[in-house]
């Protein structure tokens, strides 16, 4: 059976891509930080629960000693934004935090695992993007410098991959609804959470960008897709999205 690792498992893009690939063969392993999440979800689909924190080095360590010598999917969706501060207000410490987890926990976790991707002999590397990683919008310049990052080390990785057994992939969703995405960006105020999809008919949900995964994971192994863009109907780009009168 084919094995696969997410990250950031514990809810959202995570949890349902974790499903996704259950349901497509892989023995899933299930990784974050809230211990008793991931248990739940790794009985749910048969996989294997490692609580870790993808910025802590030595967590990720362990991480590789549970997944062992080989590892056919790995997918980066560890992340998140925070804040919508301009850039005049920003707060650095935010900044950091969301460097830090969308950039040096995925550079912490490729790096413990991509020797297992390759000893597989045709592994997928899928990072989890975001349309703000090719675009900027006011109030976001925190989050999309992360993702740019983000984007800048996927594709730095494809070049420096070239010749091993590992294709290297961008997903990069627009607006996603999910539980905690926008509700933790505004520090657990509800109200503003919900007015970032006030209006929107139908945005992407979890489970729209888990089974883009899963159709990237189950390509042939000669087949990479460098970058997949998905959005809802409603978004034009970040900052040109349709709402409805309610």
């Amino acid at each position: 059976m084919p094995t696969a690792v997410v990250t950031g498992a514990s809810s959202g893009i995570g949890a349902a891509s974790a499903r996704a690939l259950a349901s497509a063969g892989f023995h899933v392993f299930c990784v974050a930080r809230r211990t008793d999440r991931v248990e739940a979800l790794a009985a749910e689909i048969g996989g294997t629960a490692v609580t870790c924190d993808v910025t802590d080095p030595a967590q990720v360590a362990a991480l590789a000693d549970a997944v062992g010598p080989t590892l056919d999917l790995l997918l980066n969706n560890a992340g998140g934004a925070l804040g919508s501060d301009t850039v005049a207000n920003a707060d650095p410490d935010g900044w950091r935090q969301m460097y830090e987890v969308n950039v040096i926990g995925t550079l912490l976790v490729t790096k413990a695992l991509l020797p297992a991707l390759v000893a597989s002999g045709a592994g997928t590397l899928l990072n989890l993007g975001s349309i703000a990683g090719h675009l900027t919008y006011e109030g976001g310049a925190g989050y999309t410098a992360a993702k740019h990052g983000l984007t800048a080390m996927t594709e730095t990785l494809r070049l420096e991959l070239n010749g091993q057994p590992v294709r290297v992939t961008e997903i990069a969703p627009g607006m996603v609804r999910t539980d905690e995405f926008s509700l933790n960006r505004f520090h657990g105020d509800a109200a503003a959470a919900d007015a970032v999809y006030a209006g929107v008919r139908e945005p992407l949900v979890a489970e729209d960008i888990a089974d883009a995964i899963a159709w990237v994971a189950t390509r042939p192994a000669h087949v990479n897709v460098d970058l997949m863009v998905l959005k809802p109907v409603a978004q034009a780009a970040p900052h040109k999205v349709h709402r409805e009168q309610l």
